[in-house]
């Protein structure tokens, strides 16, 4: 079954929506001066009213571990995702306490050699390149890519422009472990649309059980 989350939550109206949609994942972004930044008092007030069968990720990128860990414990995170340039060493001091998601951006099948390099993390996820942002592009890559980053045995999470017009063809030619979804199911920069949301969930459960 590919398992889904949700990105960039900074409200507790969509946090609760996806919940009741029956979410996997949400992830609240920690990256200042980001259009989804979420302060981590804010996050800990929303993440206070979700479902314990809710995992809860945050996202980091470049930050110190001492920073990440306080604000996991303060938010009560799951999963860390590292969305920078962090490498192994630092991947593997951070698992040590908490699973680790490590975010790769794609420019050409030459993230093949990176994936290679974080055997200690606990999943990788493929996002789009970007010159000038981290993530939440809304463009997509060549999923076949993905597709061949499978064979490293480690879960792989694909990112980058999906939605409700392509998720279907995403799953159907990689077959990822999870999809991650932010810019795709939003109204503007870090406020969800519900109906979205909703029409995202279903496209995947019928892709995965031909409802």
């Amino acid at each position: 079954m590919t398992r889904v989350k949700f990105c960039g939550i900074t409200n507790r109206a969509d946090a609760l929506a996806a919940a009741r949609l029956g979410i996997h994942a949400l992830g609240f972004v920690f990256i200042e001066n980001t259009p989804r930044y979420v302060d981590p008092d804010k996050a800990k007030e929303i993440i206070s009213e979700l479902s314990p069968f809710v995992m809860r990720v945050g996202v980091f990128a470049n930050q110190d571990i001492k920073t990440i860990e306080s604000t996991a414990k303060t938010c009560s995170l799951d999963i860390i995702q590292l969305h920078g340039d962090e490498d192994n060493a630092i991947c593997n001091k951070i698992t040590k306490k908490y699973r680790v998601i490590k975010a790769l951006r794609v420019k050409n099948d030459s993230v093949l050699d990176s994936i290679a390099k974080y055997r200690g993390v606990n999943a990788i996820l493929l996002d789009a390149y970007s010159e000038k942002k981290l993530g939440g592009t809304a463009t997509s890559f060549d999923w076949q890519i993905a597709k061949q980053a499978r064979r490293f045995g480690l879960p792989i999470i694909l990112s980058g422009g999906l939605n409700i017009d392509n998720i279907k063809s995403a799953i159907e030619q990689v077959n990822p472990y999870a999809v991650d979804v932010s810019s795709g199911i939003e109204r503007s920069p870090g406020i969800k649309d519900h109906e979205l949301m909703a029409q995202f969930l279903a496209s995947v459960w019928e892709e995965e059980w031909g409802l």
